[in-house]
């Protein structure tokens, strides 16, 4: 199998820049999600590397060999679309076997068909046309037509968008052992970081055109490079407040709120860093009736049971206001209560005020 690269490729749309210097390799067998909001750049990308675009600038190269310029049939490429786009006068037997027809005889080609839908469990819809099947057929199917030529690389856009809830998670778990299976090098793009986390061996998050980082999903979560990053993992979201750190006695100390904390000053000496933001995630939050010199007092505005959690939004005392993830059998408090909140000083992360890059501040913390 080979090796998909990308070398400081670009692409704009008039004035709309879709994608700038964007630099990436992903390993046969291995899975990379391209992560990011609506607009970020992620479908250009893949339609680039198939041969739908071409890029203004930079190089694609599979197995070393540039694919600029080559048509997509002739790229080694695979794609499953977000929408399915299967042939609507086709059964599924048909559209999955319709990219190879041209390069295999009947024997093969029905060989291949049977065996990549047993693998995805839908030889029973062979002889059914897209209409009569569920979205988590058709997905399976368009999966399946993409898969069937055993290509060097393969894309999928987004392909559980558009499937229930459960199969979605259902396809959380089976998706990476079957692409794996393949030895394709993928590129898998969402919108869910949950999805994102659970599927990749690594997530390029795309924001604005630019890779803003690359890295595996643990690290991603525990070292975001920017605040940006942070807010993108998490539900509920990082809580964020402007801090002014100052290193004390070997340690590094900074008032939220009112209330004088400890930060994380990592395997280094702490160093006065100017104004910061100091980032929380709410599942790293205590909340306890108990005072303390590291508890900042809080109270309850509202709670709200989310399944496995409930949620807390907390108003400190000088207005500002932070969100805390607790398990749902926790019974700390309710609605107008008066609590006080703590957190241990490496579930903090520093961030530049002007730039918000992540201060390297090194984190044994792992994702949640």
């Amino acid at each position: 199998m080979a090796r998909l690269e990308l070398n400081a490729v670009g692409k704009s749309f008039g004035p709309v820049r879709c994608a700038e210097d964007v630099s990436l390799t992903v390993e046969p067998g291995e899975i990379v999600a391209v992560f990011g909001p609506s607009g970020s750049g992620k479908t250009v990308l893949l339609r680039m590397i198939a041969g739908m675009f071409e890029p203004d600038q930079g190089d694609i190269l599979v197995g070393g060999r540039s694919v600029v310029g080559a048509p997509p049939e002739h790229r080694g490429i695979g794609m499953a679309f977000q929408n399915f786009a299967l042939f609507p006068h086709m059964t599924a037997r048909a559209n999955i076997a319709s990219g190879l027809r041209a390069r295999a005889g009947a024997a093969e080609v029905a060989s291949r068909v049977t065996s990549i839908s047993r693998l995805l469990k839908i030889e029973h819809v062979l002889g059914h046309m897209p209409r009569e099947l569920s979205n988590g057929q058709k997905q399976r199917t368009a999966l399946a037509r993409a898969l069937i030529g055993n290509p060097e690389v393969l894309l999928l856009d987004d392909p559980l968008r558009n499937v229930d809830a459960k199969l979605r998670y259902e396809m959380r778990l089976e998706l990476p052992s079957l692409l794996r299976r393949s030895s394709a090098a993928v590129l898998y793009v969402t919108q869910d970081y949950r999805e994102a986390m659970a599927i990749a061996d690594r997530i390029a998050v795309l924001v604005g055109g630019r890779l803003v980082q690359v890295a595996r999903p643990e690290e991603i979560y525990a070292k975001p490079a920017s605040v940006a990053v942070a807010r993108l993992f998490g539900d509920p979201s990082i809580n964020l407040t402007e801090v002014t750190p100052a290193a004390e006695h070997d340690a590094l100390f900074a008032d939220v709120s009112g209330t004088r904390v400890r930060l994380d000053a990592g395997d280094r000496e702490p160093a006065d860093l100017g104004v910061c933001w100091v980032g929380v995630r709410p599942d790293d939050l205590a909340i306890s009736q108990t005072a303390g010199d590291d508890a900042i007092p809080a109270r309850v505005v509202a709670v709200t049971p989310m399944h496995e959690k409930a949620v807390l939004l907390l108003r400190f005392s000088d207005g500002t206001e932070w969100l805390a993830a607790l398990p749902s059998t926790a019974t700390v408090a309710g609605a107008d209560d008066n609590v006080f909140v703590r957190f241990a000083p490496e579930a903090s992360l520093l961030f530049d005020r002007a730039t918000g890059a992540r201060i390297g501040l090194p984190h044994r913390r792992q994702a949640a």
